[in-house]
């Protein structure tokens, strides 16, 4: 094979993640590697982290749907055939696993058509951690191990060198200002099984935050995650509430619409037919592993989900209020709504959600009280909240504000009674402002992950909306106004 051919070859395989996946599988396993319009999809995303236009990218699909070879052996393979310094961080929720797939990403870099044309090629047959004989390479662990003593990608010096023309045959699929130098590709990083258990998720996305997340060498390292969603507060649903602006996603359910109808997303894989039996087994695992739309096992307690609006209607009455639930411990949550009470329901307008001290939310409450002109404030005076409510009472006199009434009361009856009587009439009567999810990420979540059946992390914030619609009843009201 002359230069030229091995030139073409090489520029051939670099183009697309995709051609150089089809092309390594059918090399290594003497079959063709099945193509669907998701590998499509996956395809052009990786691409996008080759060229370096995407940082954060989270793809979201079935299992046993290509995403690992494609995603993983792959795309690892070919990042270092185009930089054989660049340096990969490999996890999933088995060192077995990873291992495996760092196996896999040998096996092709070590076939002749690989070497043939590529530079890199392993120093090494160990699984765990193997470098390149330039210095690049991978180091695979689950995602509850130790990650230290390797960092992702090249550092800043170390790119600055390829950008003066150390590697000047890298493919034009890398952009002029930045060279691809390696990622954190991480694969199904909690297993199904492990999902209900919110120790095991919180030890999963905590290692995500205090450690996985540091171990890139620069700035321009890429992160990937590829894995069936589980679970509602999983890595990919917790990193989307923390930052939804950082991560491109890739959502890819296996039953989607198309022109009407309903189609399945690989028929090669699953026809709509068995699709469905699946989903006749068991619709929270259908829902979660298969459409990528994880919802609690248990049921949620506000189903229907809240209105929204844009912009105030016209109406007869409208009364700023505010309802207060204090905190009851320490670790819990002091949620304060402000709302416009009309004929055609509470119009929420703030929300003040934290779990922050008394030195913070009573100056922030009365704050907020002052910047809406609410008229009545009424806070539930259990475990210090009458001590609150005149806290925040003497220093709406010191700011000047004679409009705001504070009301306190004893809140007997029961909490989870009250939520579960009141959830009807809490989504027909309440209206969020359009984006609140952005607005109040903490509040929202609560809101909208409460269960009908089971233990809830936190009820602080359907107790208080409880309260809101409550206080509409009138005849409850004048009862109410006899305590104060």
């Amino acid at each position: 094979m002359s230069l030229t051919q091995h030139q073409i070859l090489r520029s051939y395989l670099l183009a697309d993640i995709l051609t150089f996946t089809r092309f390594f599988f059918k090399v290594r396993f003497k079959r063709k590697f099945v193509v669907g319009e998701h590998h499509l999809k996956i395809a052009e995303a990786l691409n996008r982290v080759l060229s370096g236009e995407t940082k954060r990218l989270i793809i979201n699909i079935a299992p046993r749907y290509g995403k690992t070879e494609l995603a993983v052996k792959n795309f690892i393979a070919a990042g270092l055939a185009l930089n054989s310094r660049a340096k990969f961080i490999h996890l999933s929720y088995s060192d077995d696993l990873v291992r495996d797939n760092s196996s896999e990403v040998q096996a092709i870099m070590r076939t002749p058509e690989y070497q043939s044309v590529f530079r890199a090629c392993p120093t090494s047959t160990n699984s765990k951690k193997w470098y390149t004989q330039d210095g690049g390479g991978l180091y695979a662990v689950s995602s509850s191990g130790q990650v230290t003593g390797f960092g992702a990608g090249l550092v800043e010096e170390e790119e600055k060198r390829e950008l003066d023309g150390e590697l000047e045959d890298l493919e034009s699929t890398i952009s002029d200002n930045q060279v691809f130098g390696g990622a954190i590709i991480i694969d199904d990083p909690i297993k199904p099984d492990d999902a209900l258990s919110p120790l095991i998720r919180n030890k999963v996305n905590n290692k995500f935050e205090t450690t996985i997340r540091s171990r890139v060498n620069s700035r321009n390292t890429p992160i990937v995650i590829i894995m069936q969603r589980v679970h509602e507060e999983d890595l990919c649903g917790f990193l989307l509430r923390q930052e939804p602006d950082d991560w491109e996603v890739l959502r890819l359910p296996c039953i989607y619409i198309d022109g009407g109808e309903e189609k399945a997303l690989w028929s090669f894989k699953h026809n709509l037919e068995e699709l469905k039996k699946l989903r006749d087994k068991s619709s929270f695992v259908f829902d979660t592993q298969y459409m990528q739309d994880p919802k609690p096992l248990q049921g949620l307690m506000y189903e229907q989900g809240f209105k929204e609006y844009e912009i105030l209607p016209a109406t007869r009455r409208k009364t700023r209020k505010n309802y207060t639930d204090t905190a009851d411990e320490g670790k819990d949550f002091l949620c304060s709504i402000c709302y416009i009470e009309t004929e055609i329901g509470n119009f929420v307008t703030d929300v003040l959600y934290t779990q922050k001290a008394m030195e913070y939310t009573e100056p922030k409450m009365a704050e907020m009280l002052t910047k809406h002109d609410i008229q009545v404030a009424v806070i539930e005076s259990n475990n210090g909240g009458r001590g609150f409510a005149r806290a925040v009472e003497k220093l709406l006199r010191i700011m000047g504000n004679n409009k705001t009434r504070i009301k306190w009361f004893h809140q007997g009856l029961n909490k989870n009674v009250r939520i579960f009587s009141h959830s009807a009439e809490v989504q027909n009567l309440t209206y969020f402002p359009r984006g609140w999810d952005r607005l109040w990420p903490d509040f929202y979540r609560s809101l909208t992950s409460y269960m009908k059946v089971g233990k809830n992390e936190w009820d602080d914030a359907e107790d208080c909306v409880t309260g809101t619609v409550e206080f509409r009843d009138k005849e409850q009201a004048q009862d109410v106004a006899g305590l104060f």
